[in-house]
């Protein structure tokens, strides 16, 4: 069989980089088409110690965030992020996991929400590390801005708290009943999970929609998150499907629709909260009101703002979107620094803030070994409108 000299080869190769369609320009990859980032990120807060959930502002502009207790090491699980620095809010004391005083610590916090009318809400899952629910541990605790001293205290009560309960996210509306009433989505890691309602007066809660299609974990569905689907691995190769229930909540501006879904599923629902509400309201009534929406891409946040567009992030393509009342999607962001878009929330300001934290890089999804690269961060995007109203 023929076989070319090593002179010949030689040659071929410098008339083949000589030729005119072989230039420089094309020789070099950063000239060569890509996919384009979507607008504009500003990092806001940077951490290099535990990984942060959710971030609020206030309506006077102060920044907070959260840290679960999720297997970092977790000194406080509320702070203020204030002079460059997170600061545990409203006290260190108040942030020692010491399960002896379940209801007068925060055990592992999942959620924080500024309510627009002088109050941080903290919403404590007190289930670290998604174990059963400490006792009379899991509730809302409303913190005075002003004199930075708790307020409420809601514990929820054994109706509404099971075993696999995990209360992720909170919305607020304080134009029903005596005090106002809060929604919580119960994300329960066994994918079956619900809506809780809370009378923030009485402290009363009910749990709808127990696992309907629209609050439960979707069993077709399959995440890819940067190049790998997303499963629970073990380091003896054995491995586990990712399955959360009812995550991400929004209210509309005017109180009278509850949005929400699945961390695992990429649809949208929405439902009357009136109907949510009532408790004479059966659930196959409440179940036939509820309105899938379509696809908006696989979410572990949402919000709404005051002109009644709907923010969800998509941790499968490092982006956020927004669905518009004409019922148009379009993108806000799209960039590869939004690793694992977390919490969405619109400040005073006009922006959109959210957590970037690398959720899917956590030794449970990657054979026992930690990728994640600090720092985990907050950024920020322009929204053009304040929050939607609470009251």
């Amino acid at each position: 069989m023929y076989k070319p000299s090593r002179m010949y080869v030689a040659l071929s190769l410098v008339a083949l980089i000589s030729h005119p369609a072989f230039s420089a320009e094309a020789r070099e990859p950063s000239s060569l088409p890509a996919a384009r980032s979507i607008g504009v990120i500003e990092p806001v807060a940077t951490f290099y110690g535990a990984m942060p959930t959710g971030v609020t502002v206030s309506e006077t502009g102060r920044i907070f965030v959260n840290f679960p207790r999720w297997g970092d090491e977790v000194p406080y699980t509320v702070a203020e992020w204030r002079d460059g620095k997170s600061v545990p809010y409203p006290n260190a004391q108040i942030n020692r996991q010491e399960n002896t005083h379940p209801s007068e610590r925060f055990l592992s916090v999942q959620s924080v929400v500024a309510d627009g009318r002088g109050r941080l809400w903290v919403l404590d899952t007190a289930a670290p590390e998604f174990s059963r629910p400490v006792s009379s541990g899991a509730k809302l605790v409303a913190i005075d801005l002003a004199t930075d001293k708790v307020v409420k205290t809601v514990i929820f009560p054994s109706n509404v708290i099971d075993a696999s309960t995990y209360v992720n996210d909170v919305r607020l509306d304080f134009r029903v009943g005596r005090e106002g009433v809060a929604y919580v989505t119960d994300s329960s890691p066994s994918g079956k999970g619900g809506i809780i309602v809370v009378d923030l007066a009485t402290g009363k809660a009910l749990k709808r929609l127990v696992g309907h299609i629209s609050t439960s974990a979707d069993a077709e569905f399959v995440a890819i998150v940067e190049g790998k689907q997303m499963l629970f691995r073990n380091p003896d190769g054995t491995t586990k499907p990712f399955t959360i229930a009812s995550d991400g909540i929004a209210l509309s501006p005017d109180g009278t629709t509850l949005y929400y879904s699945p961390l695992t599923s990429r649809r949208l629902y929405s439902v009357s909260t009136a109907l949510l509400r009532d408790p004479a309201v059966s659930e196959e009534r409440l179940a036939a009101a509820v309105i899938d929406l379509g696809d908006k891409g696989a979410s572990d946040g949402l919000e709404a703002d005051a002109a009644g567009n709907i923010y969800a992030s998509d941790y499968e393509h490092n982006a956020i979107h927004r669905l518009d009342s004409h019922g148009r999607w379009s993108t806000v962001v799209q960039d590869p620094r939004v690793l694992w878009p977390d919490t969405l929330s619109i400040g005073p300001d006009g922006y959109l803030y959210f957590t970037a934290n690398q959720l899917h890089r956590q030794a449970g999804f990657n054979e026992g070994v930690d990728v994640r690269q600090k720092p985990y961060v907050i950024y920020r995007t322009p929204a053009k409108n304040g929050p939607a109203p609470t009251r």
